[in-house]
């Protein structure tokens, strides 16, 4: 309760267990403003790393293999925060493209690892620069404070998203429990 009183106090939209008193303005909305910052980030980020054949959702799974190859269709899953089968068919997907190829785990034979191909590992020198430039441009005019800032802002609004489900008894999935 004390919570829903000092969020009152703090909201300039006048946060109440009714209805809004003048309901909420796309402006003033977070959600509605984070959605459209994404959806342009990622219009930007399409614009410049498809003419070298990749798609959105071929440049998440790349930059997680970028990081860690080998990793196992589950985990590579989880990392990008998909389900199983959508990860599968943009798996599928990259490797008909020759960017990735998928191998029986030794360890586990139910598990399959994706590793990225020669084609796969070089398209970071010529993705990776373009993926710089689209968040460089999104964070112009900001400074390296500001940037600092705007990142704890959104990571602790992750945070008590998550913690509101888990409160809520929301099924949150471990895909995103495990993001932050």
């Amino acid at each position: 309760m004390k919570r829903l009183a000092e969020a009152k106090e703090k909201s300039p939209l006048k946060v109440s267990n009714g209805p809004p008193e003048r309901g909420l303005p796309l402006d003033l909305s977070i959600g509605n403003q984070i959605r459209v910052t994404h959806r342009a980030i990622q219009r930007l980020l399409q614009a410049k790393i498809g003419p070298y054949g990749a798609t959105l959702g071929m440049w998440y799974f790349l930059r997680a293999l970028w990081d860690e190859d080998g990793l196992t269709q589950a985990e590579l899953s989880r990392r990008i925060g998909t389900m199983e089968p959508t990860a599968l068919s943009a798996i599928q997907s990259m490797e008909r493209s020759g960017l990735v190829r998928r191998v029986r785990n030794e360890g586990d034979k139910r598990k399959v690892n994706i590793f990225l191909t020669e084609k796969g590992r070089n398209l970071q020198k010529r993705l990776l620069p373009l993926g710089i430039s689209v968040v460089d441009t999104a964070l112009r005019g900001f400074t390296e404070r500001e940037l600092r800032f705007l990142l704890q802002l959104l990571s602790q609004i992750q945070v008590n998203l998550v913690d509101e489900m888990k409160k809520t008894k929301l099924d949150i999935g471990d895909d995103e429990a495990e993001l932050l």
